[in-house]
């Protein structure tokens, strides 16, 4: 096992009272993708605490980024449905922020520009910072101007130096992927006119802990965020959310509409209706963690029990969506090519690779039907609305869809 930073204390407010409350033991990263079926893979220790002081659940060890994110396989705009979500929030963004011609939208982790090219067609400048080389030529080549450093003070001080001013800055979907949260915070902070606006979405905690959501977990996310830990981290910052909206998104998720301390408006009805749901399920407390870890206990043998069954009684299976999330919850129950002959992908950089910590190859989305198994596992659970309506023509054998979490279950 390839040695990693252990946690002393908090990435947030630094305390060191740490409770440990979930241990999936030692998986190798999610989204690397080796390219073979026996390869060694590293591993590193996936257990997750939450802070006494702060709240803020967080992974005990911390996995250098540049390991993570150097060759990485996520291209967002290979899921219509995620594309779709950005169109939405760029329709939505541009009127009630005023944004025009002279505008610029700045993004945070930009990926392959799936997002700022609805503002760049909106005729709105754009900038995107995204330091995974192989996402950012896709972004360039579409036009979407990026810059490839990882976000934080320094990179926030060059920017500025750079006359680079913000009307909207964006970074959705990225403060679980950063390990050092007050600098990426305090670089948001710089960046952040006095009237600008930053926007920010993440999965909302107490769904996940609702959903027993735990295959979300994975060593590239390094904190989990419920409304009242973000809060507490942008204070200390001089940030403050003043509007959210829940979104249906990765399980639940939160956006959160955030100024400068004293520019923000008074808290919506939306941002307390949310704290007070926060309140009821005491996350403020230690037990609304302790019965987690039996949650996903049974999560996993329901898993382990539908794939057995299905080999017992000669039933052939398959899994859709290469995701990260697909990688902990396989690692973590022990599957491998025997229990599931293929899992199939749309992402052309994912195919002919194999998912980490099982030898299960990764193949194009026609070799289900040319296969046609009769089980076919959903593992980006999140899509699977879209997903079904892609394969619809698997029906016409009989084949049945299957989703894992937070039990094994046929889809209707």
């Amino acid at each position: 096992m390839m040695k990693s930073a252990s946690l002393p204390r908090c990435r947030a407010c630094g305390d060191n009272d740490l409770h440990r409350f979930l241990d999936l033991g030692a998986l190798p990263l999610a989204n690397r993708l080796p390219s073979a079926p026996e390869a060694q893979e590293r591993r590193f220790p996936l257990e997750a605490v939450v802070c006494r002081r702060c709240r803020l659940v967080q992974l005990t060890h911390d996995v250098p980024p540049s390991e993570i994110f150097d060759d990485y396989p996520y291209f967002s705009s290979y899921s219509s449905s995620w594309v779709e979500h950005a169109r939405q929030y760029a329709a939505a963004a541009i009127p009630r922020w005023g944004l025009g011609p002279d505008s610029l939208v700045l993004e945070i982790a930009s990926n392959d520009g799936y997002l700022l090219r609805h503002f760049r067609d909106a005729g709105i400048k754009t900038l995107g910072v995204e330091p995974s080389q192989t996402v950012a030529a896709a972004a360039r080549a579409i036009g979407i101007p990026t810059d490839g450093r990882f976000f934080g003070v320094d990179t926030a001080r060059s920017l500025r130096a750079d006359g680079v001013a913000a009307n909207l800055i964006v970074a959705n979907n990225v403060l679980a992927h950063v390990p050092d949260l007050n600098d990426f915070l305090a670089g948001l902070a710089i960046m952040l006119e006095p009237g600008g606006v930053l926007s920010c979405e993440a999965p909302h905690l107490l769904r996940l802990i609702e959903g027993v959501q735990f295959d979300t977990m994975y060593h590239e996310h390094f904190s989990y965020f419920s409304l009242l830990s973000i809060e507490r981290a942008l204070a200390v910052h001089d940030l403050m959310v003043f509007d959210l909206e829940e979104l249906p998104t990765h399980g639940g998720s939160l956006r959160l509409w955030i100024a400068r301390g004293g520019a923000a408006a008074a808290p919506s009805p939306a941002l307390v209706r949310v704290r007070q749901a926060e309140a009821r399920a005491k996350l403020d407390r230690d037990e609304a963690y302790d019965g987690f870890a039996a949650a996903v206990g049974d999560c996993l043998r329901h898993l382990r029990q539908f794939l057995d069954t299905a080999a017992a009684n000669g039933r052939r299976v398959a899994a859709y969506g290469a995701a990260a999330k697909g990688a902990t919850l396989l690692g973590s129950c022990r599957a491998t090519r025997r229990d599931i002959a293929f899992v199939a992908d749309l992402n052309p950089h994912k195919q002919g690779r194999y998912l980490p910590g099982t030898g299960i190859p990764i193949v194009p989305p026609e070799r289900i039907f040319i296969e046609r198994p009769d089980y076919i596992l959903i593992l980006p659970w999140n899509l699977q609305k879209e997903i079904i309506a892609q394969l619809a023509g698997a029906r016409e054998w009989g084949a049945r869809f299957v989703v894992p979490v937070p039990v094994a279950a046929e889809t209707p």
